[in-house]
Parts: C-alpha cells; structure tokens; sequence
C-alpha cells in the first residue's frame, strides 16, 4: 500500500502552481481554512524516504510525517518547477538528500521562520 505527503500551501506557494495541473489537485483542511495537497507515494519510495531520514513516520492515516522542512520546501520547489505531483518530484528530491539533510542537521539547533513578505 501507497502512502502519500501532505504538503501545506499558503499565498505565496498557490500562486507559484497557479495554472498548472497541480492546481486541479488542492483540496481544503479545517472548513477551507488550509489548503493543500496530497501527494501519493509509492511503497518503494515510502520506504526510501524512511530509510533515508530518521525523523520520517507513517501515522495512522497513511500519511508521511515529521519530515525535516529543509525537504518539504525542497518537496514543494519540486512540485511548482515541474508543474507534477507525480513519483519524479519525489525522486527529485530524494536526489538531494545529502543537501537536505545538512539543512535539517541545523534545524534541531535554529529553525529558520518562513519566507513571507509583510
């Protein structure tokens, strides 16, 4: 059985997928007040992601969690670069595992608020 990522969107990330068939994609959380997006794993990639980051879990929904956010932001730049939730976003990403995890290494220590224009 497949498992999928739940990727969080706010303004900035809606509007970087805005006209893509990803947009067909987002669905609403909490009475429309999240939006997001699913995306489905397959088991051999859900075990390559577990394998690779110890921090990485399966809850009782199916979903991936407690992934570091060096990779979902890295996930998500997959996504809107590629116009695809398919299984190469998630490749795509394993493919800089390395880099991602230098990135999670310091988020135990600082981790980093995010990218919003005020």
């Amino acid at each position: 059985m497949g498992h999928y990522i739940l990727v969080l969107l706010d303004e900035n990330r809606l509007e970087r997928i805005k006209g893509s068939d990803v947009e067909n994609n987002i669905k609403s959380m909490f009475g429309g007040e999240l939006k997001c997006i699913e995306v489905n794993v397959p088991e051999e990639l859900s075990q390559k992601i577990l394998k690779t980051f110890d921090t990485a879990r399966i809850d009782a929904r199916g979903a991936i969690t407690d992934l570091p956010v060096a990779f979902m932001r890295e996930f998500f730049n997959q996504i809107a670069e590629k116009k695809s939730i398919g299984p190469e976003v998630i490749e795509a990403t394993l493919a800089k595992a390395d880099q991602i995890k230098e990135l999670a290494a310091k988020e135990s220590e600082y981790l980093p608020p995010p990218d919003i224009e005020v």
